[in-house]
């Protein structure tokens, strides 16, 4: 499958359940493939991942749930809480750092440079669980989820939380995709 297909068929998927056509080891594969493969600026390799799957993966939306305070939705944390697992994705500051004062003239762009990078493993990673079958939706609870989820995981001090992404059987498939006019957004000169 080429990549825009896998795009093409990546969706958020919002009802999703403990079921998935694959097992946990393969999609551990897909999440650790996607985190080998994915470049980024220096080879720095500041990305960082956790896999929370079955019990795991309930404590961490209780947590989370708990960290908020009863502001959000209990039916919204649920329905994360009801899926297989969820990738939990890191950005190392401590790589970020050291690479800033080894190349000071570039300090400034490493944590851009390191976002970056998050946002292509996350991207990777949600294509390939869709090519295989696996819903998926991203989330962004963090900062409020941060020492929670530290505390509940054990998370080093320097990784900092940017995204959160449930996955799991989809239970019901994503609404219709709105039709844009993408030439005012891609601009082709010649």
């Amino acid at each position: 499958m080429f990549v825009n297909d896998a795009l093409r068929i990546r969706r958020s998927i919002y009802q999703i359940d403990e079921s998935a056509p694959i097992d946990d080891d393969a999609i551990v594969k897909i999440v650790t493939d996607a985190t080998e493969l994915v470049p980024d600026a220096f080879n720095m390799r500041s990305q960082r991942v956790i896999v929370a799957l079955g019990d795991e993966n309930k404590k961490l939306w209780d947590a989370a749930y708990d960290a908020f305070g009863g502001k959000v939705a209990r039916e919204r944390i649920d329905g994360f809480a009801a899926g297989r697992g969820t990738v939990l994705y890191y950005i190392d500051d401590a790589v970020v750092s050291a690479l800033q004062e080894k190349y000071a003239l570039y300090a400034d762009n490493f944590p851009i440079w390191a976002q970056q990078a998050n946002g292509m493993l996350q991207i990777a990673v949600w294509a390939g669980l869709a090519e295989a079958g696996v819903g998926a939706n991203i989330q962004h609870y963090n900062p409020v989820i941060d020492a929670a989820v530290a505390e509940l995981f054990d998370v080093p001090q320097a990784w900092r939380l940017v995204a959160q992404m449930p996955f799991g059987g989809i239970a019901a498939p994503a609404g219709e995709k709105d039709a844009e006019d993408i030439s005012l957004r891609v601009v082709v000169k010649r």
